[in-house]
């Protein structure tokens, strides 16, 4: 989808829920040769960190790299990963971020609903000191990279900005002081926390974004956890590499019989008198909105080459 200062300036919370994050890709901030790789991958998103793949050193550069991305007309979404708000260089990183106006800061180590909602605070103070329309920067938390995080998953109605929650399994796995995936198994407890964010993100109303898949030489590894992901209702997943992005476009892939379905439960209960209707012998009702939408707006993408 391509974006642009433009566009976001319009502060328009269904702008920022139109994201589309079947693939987001990580790309180190303080590389500009690998920013310019990313951006023209052909990912949904491009992550560029300001994290964990930028040394202290290099912080400063990787946030003006990341200025003058932002301030070129997009190709793609752009979120910005911000360092994790009880480092020294969170603020500066908040403050010049927002003053670009990025489709979304993604913020690391969330450790429940206080912090989204705290960084929600202070972009409304930037945007308007910025001439940028309040709510116009969505947020896209990683909510698991510790295991603290797990107490408090209930994300629903703490900002209109969030447009979906991360699962990160690598760090939460650290924290665990355990294996993340043996046999190509996801460890127990790690299944459970990414079955916990799928059902965080269905309550509040937003999508659910995958952790990354270690290996860019594993293909078929890739594809299967990227299926599983799809099963629990994911949206997508975060990705390490551009090789992984056909690989997971393809499993969020709807069959066609599923976007013949979604189109017919949206008509049908468009043009119900009440919130029931019947598509092929079968009664549908509201609650069947949100799989039909995903499944066409998945179509929508490929048609249009996205």
């Amino acid at each position: 989808m391509a974006t642009g200062r433009a566009a976001t300036e319009k502060g328009d919370s269904c702008l920022l829920r139109s994201i589309s994050l079947r693939s987001l890709l990580f790309c180190p901030g303080d590389s500009e040769k690998k920013i310019a790789k990313a951006v023209a991958s052909g990912a949904d998103a491009v992550i560029i960190d300001l994290e964990d793949s930028v040394a202290p050193a290099a912080k400063a550069e990787a946030r003006d790299l990341a200025k003058a991305t932002l301030l070129e007309l997009r190709r793609c979404s752009i979120i910005v990963r911000v360092n994790a708000a009880e480092t020294d260089a969170y603020l500066d990183d908040v403050a010049l971020v927002a003053s670009c106006v990025p489709d979304a800061i993604m913020l690391p180590k969330c450790s429940g609903p206080n912090d989204l909602g705290r960084l929600s605070s202070q972009l409304d103070v930037l945007e308007p000191a910025f001439g940028i329309t309040r709510g116009s920067i969505g947020i896209l938390p990683l909510v698991t990279e510790t295991a603290a995080s797990l107490r408090s998953m209930n994300y629903a109605e703490v900002t209109e900005r969030l447009i979906a929650l991360g699962f990160a399994g690598e760090d939460l796995a650290s924290d665990l002081g355990v294996v993340a995936r043996s046999g190509g198994t996801f460890n127990p407890l790690l299944a459970e926390a990414r079955r916990a964010v799928a059902m965080a993100a269905a309550a509040a109303g937003v999508a659910a974004v995958d952790t990354p898949f270690p290996d860019p030489r594993d293909p078929e590894g890739l594809m299967r956890e990227a299926r599983d992901a799809a099963g629990l209702g994911f949206a997508g997943k975060l990705c390490i590499h551009p090789q992984q992005i056909a690989t997971i476009h393809a499993a969020f892939r709807p069959e066609p019989e599923q976007v013949e379905w979604g189109r017919a439960v949206i008509a049908a209960l468009d043009n119900a008198s009440t919130g029931v209707a019947t598509v092929n012998g079968r009664m549908v009702d509201r609650a069947h909105l949100r799989l039909a939408r995903r499944y066409v707006r998945s179509a929508e993408l490929e048609e249009s080459g996205a």
